[in-house]
């Protein structure tokens, strides 16, 4: 195992919480989204993601984490009467975006909390790798 596989590895996982940062930033900034239609209402978006393997056979389990795509969820629009409303169809209905904020700020931690641990990582290697190279001193 060498040093740079343990700064790829972070780098790769502090990369992938920051897909993860941008989807919820995106849900969050829509979550007060209102369509005049379900198919207009905004759909939240999660990133999918794939354990990345640096040995072709796995054998030494050395792996990281990439976020491969970011999807759409398949989640319907919340239906509310109000009939007074600019945006109201016909019928009187509005169309909410289908984002809970709770879910996206316990997302938000976690995936804060995940950034915060690789982060320390590569500041534990770092402290190692300076104590070693002042051992001859």
């Amino acid at each position: 195992m060498e040093i740079k596989n343990i700064y790829n590895i972070t780098k790769r996982a502090m990369g992938a919480q920051l897909v993860r940062l941008n989807a919820i930033a995106s849900n969050l900034a829509n979550a007060d989204n209102i369509a005049s239609n379900p198919n207009d209402a905004y759909k939240p978006i999660k990133p999918v993601f794939e354990t990345k393997y640096f040995d072709l056979i796995k054998k030494r389990g050395i792996s990281t984490v990439d976020a491969v795509t970011v999807q759409q969820m398949d989640i319907e629009p919340i239906k509310e009467f109000k009939p007074g409303h600019p945006l109201a169809d016909e019928e009187g209905f509005i169309y909410r975006a289908p984002v809970n904020t709770e879910e996206e700020y316990i997302e938000m931690l976690e995936a804060s909390r995940q950034y915060q641990n690789n982060v320390e990582v590569i500041t534990t290697i770092k402290t190692l790798m300076l104590k070693t190279a002042n051992l001859g001193k």
